[in-house]
């Protein structure tokens, strides 16, 4: 069996180590070195050396541009994903914001309705639509704790809408213009004719009892004319249209559509005059029947005491005793 021989691969790979360590210590401390010599032997060693090793530092430089672009990269999805919960918040105050201006614009209309100074209102919010196809009606969240009564007439911020059919204690049921059973006395201008507003369970109720229908024209304005002591009289109901039947009917101003806020107008009954002597009393009734028979002229001297005493309805016979 040969005999290996001396290992000499060891001895000299530490004897390498060692002379590498100190020749880097030495190059580490020489670098820390302050002084103008050490400084311009450094830039010598700087300006010879490191331009040569422009391709070792390539991979380094791609590498280090890779980590800074997936570092970015990572900030830029962060960031993405932060504006992304963001721009949602967002939306949902958008909506929200939406919904307010709506509210406010519609609370806004109905403070531009000019009505009677004498009349005031209470406002109150649509719960529901208890309409169904053989009523017409709407819930209101005011009752009768709020001084509601029934009768009173109701505006959106365009127009009538209907009138108060039934009143609880926090709520209030609001017939509407368009039930059937809905009856308004209402006038058309500039005519100045009176009819009868009509509803049909339509969005377009009729006209009825119209007194000259050729006077009318579509487009005119109808109020109501205060008529009965159902509604106050110069209220916005809409204007008149004319159906494809030739029917005269009336193109509501309420948005029915969207009914959010309704204004119930506090309707007081009309001021008593106690005091009519100021008045000018009416001219009598003419009488009506068959013409009376003409007063007869009679001489006061020539009736007898005897017959002047005797009352005029009394018997021949009682007036022969006496």
């Amino acid at each position: 069996m040969a005999r290996k021989g001396p290992d000499y691969v060891a001895p000299v790979r530490r004897i390498l180590v060692a002379l590498l360590t100190l020749l880097l210590l030495s190059i580490f401390l020489f670098w820390q070195i302050d002084s103008p010599r050490a400084e311009r032997i450094r830039s010598m060693v700087i300006d010879r050396f490191v331009p040569g090793f422009e391709w070792a530092m390539a991979p380094v430089t791609r590498l280090s541009r890779m980590v800074a672009g997936f570092e970015s990269y990572a900030r830029l999805y962060e960031q993405n994903q932060e504006l992304r919960r963001e721009l949602q918040k967002m939306s949902s105050w958008k909506e929200a914001a939406v919904q307010l201006e709506q509210e406010n614009a519609k609370l806004l209309a109905q403070n531009s309705v000019r009505i009677d100074p004498a009349l005031t209102s209470v406002s109150g919010v649509v719960l529901t639509d208890s309409g169904t196809a053989f009523r017409q009606s709407v819930l209101l969240n005011v009752g009768s704790r709020d001084g509601i009564l029934d009768g009173w007439a109701t505006m959106d911020g365009l127009g009538l809408v209907g009138r108060i059919s039934g009143v609880g204690e926090t709520t209030s049921r609001v017939m509407l213009l368009t039930d059937p059973s809905s009856r308004i006395p209402v006038n058309i201008l500039p005519s100045g004719q009176n009819a009868l507003l009509t509803g049909d369970n339509t969005s377009f109720p009729a006209l009825d009892f119209i007194e000259s229908p050729e006077n009318l024209r579509p487009g005119d304005r109808v109020t109501s004319s205060g008529d009965g002591g159902v509604f106050p009289p110069g209220l916005l109901v809409g204007q008149v249209a004319q159906a494809s039947d030739g029917r005269l009917r009336v193109r509501l101003a309420a948005d029915y559509g969207r009914l959010e806020f309704l204004r119930v107008l506090r309707s007081h009954p009309s001021e008593r005059l106690a005091d009519t002597g100021l008045l000018i009393p009416p001219p009598p009734a003419e009488f009506i029947g068959p013409p009376l028979p003409p007063a007869m002229d009679v001489d006061p001297a020539a009736v007898k005491p005897d017959e002047a005493a005797a009352p005029p309805d009394a018997p021949a016979d009682e007036q022969s005793n006496d």
